[in-house]
C-alpha cells in the first residue's frame, strides 16, 4: 500500500510539473502574441500618420474608412470564399441610418453610429439568410440584386425622407466633446476605429472560428460531413461583414457630413474587389495594402493621367496572372524563399564543418 501511495504521489508530482510547464508555455505564447499584435497596431498607425503630411488629414481619413470597408469585404471573400457584388449595400445602410438618425432621432453622433451598425447588421441578417444558401455566381449576383433594390428604395419610394438623388445633409456633427466638424478629431477617431476593427478581425481569423471559415472555403462538403452547421457559420460571418461595412458607412457619412445615393451605387462594388485582389485576399494586411493602393490610384492618378483606369486594369491583370496572392502574398512568398535559402546555406556550412 505504501509503495502504491508513493507511486501515486510521484505520478501526481509529474503531472503537476507537466501542467505547470504547459501553463507557463501557454502564458508566454499569449504574451508573445499580445506583444506582436500591439506592434502590428503601432505599425499600421505609423503608416497612416506618415501619409498625413503628403495627402492631408481629410484624405487619409477617407483612406482609413475605405480600408475598414475592405477588411469587411475580405472577411467575406478572402476567408469564407464568397464573392459579393453587393457589399456596398451595407455601407449605404449605415450611412443613411446615421444621416436620418441625426436628423430625426438624436443629436449624438456616437449613438447614430451605433444605430447605423445595428441597421446594417439587421440588413445583413435578412439578406444573408437568403444569399448564403447559394454560392458562386448565384451568391454574387443575388447580393448585387439586393444592392440594386436598396438603391431603388433610396431613389424612389423613400425619396421624401432620403432626399432622393439630391442626397441628405447631416445637421448634428458635434455633441459635447465629440466634434466631427474638426478634421483632426475625425482623423484620430477613424484611425482608432480602423485599429479596433483590425484587431477584432485579427483575433477572429486566428481563432478556431477562423480555421473553420477557411475550411468552409476549401471544402464545405467535408466540413458539413464532420458535423458542423455550415449555414449557421456562413450566416454569422455574413452578418459580421455587413456590420463592419455599416460601421464604415457611418464613418463615411460623418466624414463628409452628407449622404447621397452614390454610397449605394452597384458599380462602386468593383473598387473593393480590386483592392482585395491587388493587396491579396485572405490576408488582413493585404486588404489594408490594397485599400491604400486603390485609393492612391483613384485619387492621385487622375490628376496626372487622364486614362487612369487603364493603369488600374493593367495592375489587376499583372496581379491575376503573375501574383495570384496579391502584392502581400508575393511579399510573403519572397520572405519564405529567402528564409529557405538561408536555412539551406547554413545547413551546408554546418555539414562542411
Amino acid at each position: 500500500m505504501r509503495k502504491e501511495s508513493r507511486y501515486m504521489r510521484d505520478v501526481l508530482k509529474k503531472q503537476e510539473t507537466m501542467l505547470g510547464v504547459s501553463v507557463t508555455a501557454r502564458k508566454s505564447f499569449v504574451e508573445a502574441m499580445g506583444g506582436q499584435r500591439v506592434l502590428e497596431l503601432v505599425l499600421i498607425a505609423v503608416v497612416f500618420l506618415v501619409l498625413v503630411p503628403f495627402l492631408g488629414a481629410h484624405r487619409v481619413t477617407d483612406f482609413a474608412i475605405f480600408c475598414i470597408f475592405a477588411l469587411s469585404f475580405d472577411l467575406l471573400y478572402g476567408y469564407m470564399g464568397r464573392l459579393s457584388f453587393g457589399h456596398l449595400l451595407y455601407l449605404g445602410v449605415g450611412a443613411y441610418t446615421v444621416g436620418l438618425s441625426l436628423r430625426y432621432v438624436t443629436t449624438n453622433p456616437l449613438l447614430a453610429i451605433v444605430l447605423g451598425v445595428v441597421a446594417a447588421s439587421l440588413a445583413g441578417m435578412a439578406v444573408g439568410a437568403v444569399t448564403v444558401r447559394v454560392s458562386g455566381a448565384a451568391f454574387a449576383l443575388s447580393n448585387l440584386a439586393f444592392n440594386r433594390v436598396g438603391w431603388f428604395l433610396v431613389m424612389s419610394p423613400l425619396k421624401e425622407i432620403t432626399g432622393g438623388e439630391n442626397g441628405l445633409s447631416i445637421r448634428n456633427l458635434s455633441f459635447w466633446l465629440v466634434n466631427f466638424r474638426n478634421p483632426n478629431f475625425r482623423f484620430w477617431f477613424v484611425l482608432v476605429a480602423l485599429l479596433g476593427v483590425f484587431l477584432f478581425l485579427r483575433v477572429l481569423t486566428a481563432s478556431p472560428y477562423g480555421v473553420l471559415l477557411r475550411s468552409i472555403k476549401e471544402d464545405e462538403r467535408r466540413v458539413r460531413f464532420l458535423g458542423y452547421n455550415t449555414y449557421f457559420y456562413k450566416w454569422i460571418t455574413f452578418v459580421v461583414a455587413a456590420s463592419i461595412a455599416g460601421f464604415a458607412g457611418a464613418l463615411t457619412a460623418l466624414n463628409y457630413g452628407y449622404v447621397n445615393p452614390n454610397t449605394l451605387d452597384v458599380h462602386a462594388n468593383a473598387g473593393v474587389v480590386f483592392a482585395c485582389l491587388i493587396g491579396g485576399s485572405g490576408r488582413l494586411y493585404g486588404a489594408l495594402l490594397g485599400g491604400i493602393l486603390y485609393m492612391l490610384i483613384t485619387n492621385l492618378l487622375p490628376i496626372y493621367f487622364q486614362r487612369w483606369e487603364f493603369v488600374l486594369g493593367v495592375a489587376l491583370l499583372l496581379i491575376v496572372f503573375r501574383f495570384r496572392g496579391g502584392i502581400w502574398g508575393g511579399l510573403e512568398a519572397l520572405r519564405k524563399s529567402i528564409v529557405l535559402r538561408y536555412n539551406a546555406s547554413s545547413s551546408k556550412k554546418g555539414v562542411s564543418q
